[in-house]
């Protein structure tokens, strides 16, 4: 019998379930990273950017990941009526919110068990750094076949402005703040038709028009303030009315240079909605499919529409289904030259298993639904 290899006690392991939804990867870190310091997932949040971007790098760069990806922490929830809380992490740093993540981490808590799977439809709460996120899944034979999310209360900043781009001249823009800002550019305004092929010409050309509107000016949230350079641009497609109160148009989301999402993105979605609903073509309980260069999609839902000072804000939920690629358990070894301790070491855990060990904590209803109202 050949003895088993003695481990290298430097080394440190984490847990991960990769999944994806429309096309975007998503890796949940399950286990392997210490509590870490903060009374709410936010706080959390801001430790993790402040002090531990190392899991973000590592995670996200070679030899272990791709820019293209999106890493999902599972924390336990700060809010009692949170089965758990999670930290969002792509290549231009934390989101406060994402769709396509949500939808993502929604999927892994059933798949893991921290929510047990019931058949039908099911209801739940997350914890985002945003604040709680109503969940509802349907499961059918034991399969998660849909997630519908909540997505950030969405509105639009400017309409219909301009903004001269070397080589391409003047470009007409809107900009909506849906989790984060994002420029809206009709697609079809600079000849493209939205297809797979396209996608190289796609970055580089929302690169070019994203540069041009930040040396132009910035944009501030009515009530979170300076959030940044503006990060997103989205290409609208023509719209097509499938049936009353139901329109599918193909869209492409630019999220840092030279990366397209290979979905549509919920944030996205949900500033396509306010688009529409501050030009007339969106009332409550109205639906909008964006299609992906991937042929992917999700549906976004204007649920209610409230006047918040100057601004008409879209209230709405996503829908998408979620898919897991792979259960897997990572080495992490600080003697790879390729792998950089910095701002990562003191959160790795010594013990397998790590940060998360909390079941579900929501108070549940009859049906699963944790009672409370969700906050932002």
């Amino acid at each position: 019998m050949v003895p088993s290899p003695r481990p290298n006690p430097n080394e440190r392991t984490l847990q991960l379930m990769d999944t994806h939804a429309g096309g975007d990867v998503s890796r949940i870190v399950t286990g392997g990273i210490t509590a870490l310091p903060g009374a709410t997932v936010r706080a959390q949040m801001e430790y993790l950017r402040d002090q531990a971007d190392g899991l973000r790098r590592l995670l996200l760069e070679e030899p272990y990941g791709i820019p293209e990806m999106s890493v999902d922490l599972l924390v336990p929830a700060a809010d009692p009526r949170a089965a758990a809380g999670y930290i969002i992490m792509e290549v231009m740093g934390y989101p406060i919110y994402s769709g396509s993540n949500t939808i993502c981490t929604a999927t892994a808590v059933l798949e893991a068990g921290l929510v047990p799977k019931k058949e039908g439809t099911q209801r739940f709460m997350l914890e985002s750094p945003a604040g709680l996120v109503n969940i509802e899944a349907t499961v059918r034979g034991g399969v998660v076949e849909a997630i519908t999310c909540e997505g950030l209360p969405s509105y639009i900043d400017t309409h219909n402005a301009t903004a001269s781009v070397p080589g391409l001249g003047t470009v007409n823009y809107s900009v909506a703040y849906s989790g984060g800002f994002y420029a809206l550019v009709d697609a079809a305004s600079l000849g493209f038709r939205l297809t797979l092929d396209e996608e190289r010409d796609l970055a580089r050309t929302a690169h070019a028009i994203v540069e041009a509107i930040r040396a132009e000016r910035g944009f501030s949230h009515y009530t979170l303030g300076d959030v940044g350079p503006l990060p997103f641009l989205h290409f609208m497609g023509p719209e097509e009315r499938i049936a009353d109160g139901f329109t599918r148009s193909r869209s492409a989301t630019y999220v840092h240079p030279g990366v397209i999402c290979r979905s549509t993105t919920g944030t996205g979605t949900s500033a396509r909605l306010a688009l529409m609903r501050l030009e007339g073509r969106l009332q409550p309980g109205d639906r909008l499919e964006t299609v992906s260069l991937r042929e992917t999609g999700f549906i976004g839902q204007c649920t209610s529409v409230e006047r918040q000072g100057d601004h008409e804000v879209v209230h709405n939920t996503i829908t998408g289904r979620s898919f897991v690629l792979a259960r897997s358990e990572i080495v992490v070894n600080p003697d790879d030259p390729m792998v950089s301790g910095d701002g990562l070491q003191h959160i790795l855990s010594d013990a397998r298993g790590g940060s998360f060990h909390a079941g579900y904590s929501g108070q549940a209803g009859p049906e699963g639904q944790a009672d409370g109202s969700r906050k932002t």
